[in-house]
């Protein structure tokens, strides 16, 4: 591609129109040489391209990979905790105690005391503890609340890939479009060179005015200039494509769309029922809502009972020096037992939360129903415009080929001198102008599709 705007670029700036004719044919040639070299590309494999390599999607892929794995560790509060516990202490002053002494021997009186220190100045404890959780009604709806998030998540990231192929589509599209308006602008191109080719010769034999030739010229180099604009934006289009597609070197752009695509597509122009219930956004909204309801129940559950399995197995080390191993210092100890805990205060306003989440479910309920009004609108909106436009579309096609006719006419008029080339030059204009805007109305049908697709939660269809 890039030989041929090089070729072309030097195409137009020939000042010899007849070598210009004869290199338009070289063009040509070069252009069907270098699709027949070309690699298809259907509008699925390009999809498929985009959804497995652009970056932005795959970023999505790992949030949902990230809300997984955050559901497993939530999972593994269940399990088990088993720790190794080290305590080393030094006591420089013992604690002291008063006993009544008086109660265990009747030789003081009853009232006597006497003042005690009890301990050591070394104390170790050494062993493992287990925790195994038996009921935590706090986890369990936290678990419930992350099933809900990781779905949301993939519907997140079905959204990305919602508007990815949005995209997709219309870069192919608008390639599409592109080629197919090139082939008409060869066409138009060779038409005005004949006309000016025509009038050139009735200059020579001085038939004809300068000015008409000069409009002749203008003409032609307008057509000329829209086959270069038309080359250069097909090159863009298809460099955009190549980045929705996630293709690292950008500059491979020397592919072929499917020619057939239009026929290929055409039963998805049948238009289906409305499906807005499987935009994935719609359903982000839905599961937020229900979402809020177990955030509130998680929430509440926070001042519910927590019951677990706790055990200890160790031993303690009481001396007077500190001397690790010394004998009949260390005595063992160990504990099983039910441990049952009931929050009361946690610190933390609760209905405060509570109220918070309501207003947060509250919200998502707007959304949702401000989003399906949103949808309805732009589905009936598009198709209204599509078959509108379709009908304008029809009757652009009959006209263009009714004056492409009347030029021809008018051409062959004017080489046996029954019309001026005036009136020739006026309709070459007029012909240039309906042409645009046939390719302008085409592009917007296209675009029509797309949006009615888009906003009517079809856009599956176009890779599934």
């Amino acid at each position: 591609m890039y030989l041929l705007k090089k070729k072309f670029r030097n195409y137009i700036s020939l000042k010899n129109l007849s070598h210009r004719f004869i290199l338009f044919f070289m063009l040509m040639f070069l252009l069907i040489n270098m699709v027949k070299a070309q690699k298809q590309v259907s509008l699925k494999q390009a999809i498929l391209s985009g959804l497995n390599h652009k970056k932005s999607n795959q970023s999505d892929k790992l949030n949902v990979s990230i809300a997984l794995l955050q559901t497993k560790a939530l999972y593994r509060k269940y399990l088990p905790q088993v720790s190794a516990e080290y305590n080393f202490l030094y006591n420089p002053i013992l604690q002291t105690s008063i006993l009544p002494i008086g109660v265990f021997n009747p030789a003081y009186p009853i009232d006597a005391t006497k003042s005690v220190q009890f301990g050591t100045n070394w104390t170790q404890t050494a062993g493992l503890s287990a925790t195994q959780t038996l009921l935590d009604l706090f986890i369990i709806k936290q678990i419930n609340e992350f099933k809900l998030k990781e779905r949301i998540a993939i519907l997140s990231q079905a959204q990305t890939e919602y508007e990815l192929v949005y995209q997709i589509a219309q870069s192919y599209i608008q390639i599409y479009l592109d080629e197919a308006k090139i082939l008409a602008l060869v066409s138009d191109t060779n038409r005005t060179f004949l006309s000016y080719d025509m009038m050139k010769n009735q200059f020579d034999k001085q038939r004809l005015l300068k000015s008409d030739l000069n409009k002749a010229i203008i003409n032609h180099n307008n057509s000329l200039q829209s086959l270069h604009t038309g080359l250069v934006l097909l090159i863009e289009n298809k460099v955009n494509l190549l980045y929705l597609m996630g293709i690292d070197d950008i500059n491979e752009f020397d592919f072929e769309i499917d020619s057939m695509f239009s026929l290929n597509s055409s039963y998805l122009w049948v238009i289906q029922p409305n499906s807005i219930q499987f935009i994935p956004e719609l359903q982000s909204l839905l599961i937020q809502d229900e979402l809020s309801q177990i955030q509130t129940k998680t929430e509440m559950s926070k001042h519910y009972p927590v019951i677990a399995l706790k055990g200890y197995l160790g031993a303690n080390q009481f001396s007077n020096s500190f001397n690790p191993t010394d004998e009949n210092t260390w005595f063992g100890l160990s504990y099983v037992g039910l441990n049952v805990k009931v929050p009361i205060l946690t610190g933390e306003n609760q209905m405060n939360k509570i109220s918070q989440i309501k207003l947060q479910s509250q919200q998502f309920n707007y959304q949702k129903e401000d989003k399906i009004k949103f949808y309805e609108k732009e589905s009936l909106l598009a198709k209204t415009k599509m078959e509108n436009l379709s009908e304008q579309i029809k009757i652009q096609s009959i006209n263009l080929n009714l004056l492409d006719e009347s030029v021809s006419i008018s051409q062959a008029r004017v080489s046996e001198g029954k019309e001026s080339a005036y009136s020739l030059n006026l309709e070459e204009v007029e012909l240039q102008l309906m042409q645009s805007n046939y390719h302008v109305s085409q592009k917007q049908l296209w675009v029509y599709w797309l949006d009615y697709l888009k906003s009517s939660g079809q856009l599956f269809v176009l890779w599934n």
